[in-house]
């Protein structure tokens, strides 16, 4: 049926691309003779970022000469060498096309099985000298395939390659491809697909967030199965004049805004646990920009933010010096994708000071449901006179039926009652983890300072909880995630260089910064890395499926290859230009 013409090994080096140092290796190299193929790898190979690629369901990738003489007419090239596309197995036959999913292969002594289509991502133009390399595969429909290792064995240049078993389905490598990437996705063959047990978790996903769009009628916009983890898109680009229509101290230290649209026209709901952008505009200074988690009911006409004030804090003093009942403000829509999972598992609720908003949002909507799931509520502040909502959070937990909570004050006053107004005099760590018999099988939801939450996270994986089952949600801007890319010293955002443009508004949320669009840049990737705003995931090759995920030129996507590991905050820029006034979520 086939043959094994090459085979293609390289461990990761660092190399230097534009200014960085990139790991990868996406270079390899044909070797001679017999080799091992593994569970994990073929002995030899290895990879540079295990989130997009290798693993047990990713452990040979396999292109065919066909795509090989392909691209060398199309792109006019002679100088392909074996391992060119970063594949293990250069082989004679088996296109994509032909191949389907869950097919098992022998060759020589090992036994292998089809999982899933390759996501082409940014390295593979690094090795061609093809900027474009990426999004070219994409369109052209040639990804090439990976094999998992059920049988470990011996496999050599020159072996047959040879069919034993085909998937259930039968569809094809380019069906599964085009299902996900290009346009039409078609119910029927959402539900074949997801019939095949072999195709992998990450690209289970994706399908499955596209049959539920469909099954909803197509309700909301873009390709769910490329933003999957993100949510609805914002019901309207940049900023919407909200009106102050009460202001409301809930402790010593944090104010809630109630915000009612100035025009009349309804807001659209919110998910539990999402965020607004606020531009504030001083009398006497420049413009803020600030987020805020939404701590209110569900469903609500109107908007409830809850700010603390903190020590030197421009935005949060004025908020609660100067900003009046009646004064009105610039929104952006609810945005953000920590939050709440619907069904039937426990929910763990996390939160250390001002972190309790957008998981008070989550409890209102367990509430408003009259939810029967277990629910554990555990909290940690200072002292009775900086605990928001206590009385508001108690209301809520005595209206669900298996209810569980927890409060930590780390400095209690005198005033403050054990085993009334709180349970233990200390932080919300580790320890209080471990105290407590938490459900394994739970979602952990935490927010508060990073290292509360860095220190929660690791505690919960050490105990057994699974990673998909721990979310976060980080106030202010994060690090960059260029996966491959070395870390670099980081600067703080700041303006372009040069002079300001006079194009639309782009706001960048979470690092506060309004930068006027300008000529000078061809994409908004180009204009955040001007600004230094940390991309936490950026498309550099122009697979960012602008035309076919409905997002608005220059709008904010999420990343489009369906990995296995979580991609819970993880956003592209697209490559286009912005057509209108922005805000971004970085």
């Amino acid at each position: 049926m086939g043959q094994l013409v090459s085979i293609n090994v390289g461990l990761p080096r660092d190399i230097v691309w534009q200014g960085k140092t990139v790991h990868t290796g996406i270079w390899k190299t044909p070797v001679e003779g017999p080799r091992m193929a593994r569970r994990l790898n073929l002995d030899g190979d290895g990879q540079g970022d295990l989130n997009g690629h290798g693993g047990e369901r990713r452990a040979v990738f396999v292109y065919q000469l066909d795509s090989y003489r392909y691209w060398q007419s199309h792109l006019g090239r002679n100088d392909f060498v074996h391992g060119q596309f970063g594949e293990n197995f250069t082989v004679d036959g088996l296109s994509d096309a032909e191949v389907c999913i869950g097919d098992r292969y022998r060759i020589g002594g090992a036994l292998f099985e089809v999982t899933q289509p390759r996501v082409t991502c940014y390295r593979l133009g690094i090795r061609m000298n093809e900027p474009e390399m990426a999004a070219l595969v994409v369109k052209h429909g040639r990804p090439g395939f990976y094999f998992r290792v059920l049988e470990e064995g011996e496999v050599e240049a020159g072996n047959e390659i040879t069919r034993v078993a085909s998937g259930p389905e039968r569809m094809s490598v380019s069906e599964i491809d085009a299902l996900l990437y290009k346009p039409g996705h078609p119910r029927d063959q959402l539900e074949r697909a997801l019939r095949i047990p072999m195709l992998s978790v990450g690209w289970r996903r994706s399908l499955e967030a596209l049959l539920t769009q469909e099954r909803d009628g197509g309700t909301t916009t873009g390709n769910a199965g490329l933003n999957a983890a993100a949510g609805p898109p914002p019901a309207w680009p940049g900023f919407r004049p909200l009106r102050v229509s009460r202001k409301v101290r809930e402790s010593s230290n944090v104010i809630s805004l109630r915000l009612d649209p100035v025009d009349g026209r309804p807001i659209a709901p919110a998910l539990p646990g999402q965020f607004v952008v606020l531009r504030l505009e001083p009398a006497s200074a420049p413009a803020l920009m600030r987020s805020y988690s939404l701590s209110g009911e569900p469903g609500a006409s109107y908007y409830r933010v809850s700010v603390k004030q903190e020590t030197n804090g421009a935005a949060g003093a004025f908020i609660d010096d100067k900003l009046q009942v009646g004064d009105v403000v610039q929104a952006s829509a609810a945005r953000g994708n920590f939050t709440l999972r619907s069904g039937d598992t426990p929910v763990v609720l996390l939160s250390a000071g001002i972190g309790v908003t957008p998981v008070l949002a989550m409890l209102h909507v367990l509430a408003a449901e009259a939810s029967t799931r277990e629910i554990w509520w555990l909290h940690g502040t200072r002292n009775g006179r900086e605990h928001p909502f206590a009385e508001e959070t108690r209301g809520l937990l005595n209206s669900l039926p298996n209810h569980h909570s927890y409060v930590c004050y780390s400095s209690p006053d005198s005033g403050d009652q054990l085993n009334v107004d709180f349970d233990a005099v200390g932080r919300l760590n580790t320890q209080a983890l471990q105290n407590h018999d938490l459900p394994r099988n739970g979602d952990f939801y935490i927010c508060g300072p990073s290292t509360f939450m860095s220190e929660l996270t690791a505690s919960l994986a050490a105990m057994g909880v699974a990673p998909t089952q721990i979310h976060t949600e980080l106030f202010g801007a994060g690090p960059s995630i260029t996966p491959g890319i070395a870390a670099s010293p980081r600067q703080q955002p700041h303006l372009p260089t040069g002079a300001a443009g006079t194009g639309p508004m782009v706001s960048f949320a979470r690092s506060g910064l309004d930068v006027r669009w300008g000529s000078s840049f061809q994409s908004l990737l180009e204009l955040a890395e001007a600004c230094d705003v940390p991309v936490r995931f950026a498309c550099r090759t122009g697979v960012c499926h602008t035309c076919e995920s409905g997002l608005v030129a220059g709008t904010v996507g999420y990343r489009p290859d369906p990995v296995d590991a979580p991609a819970e905050g993880n956003v592209l820029i697209c490559c286009a230009q912005p057509s209108g006034d922005i805000v971004i979520d970085l």
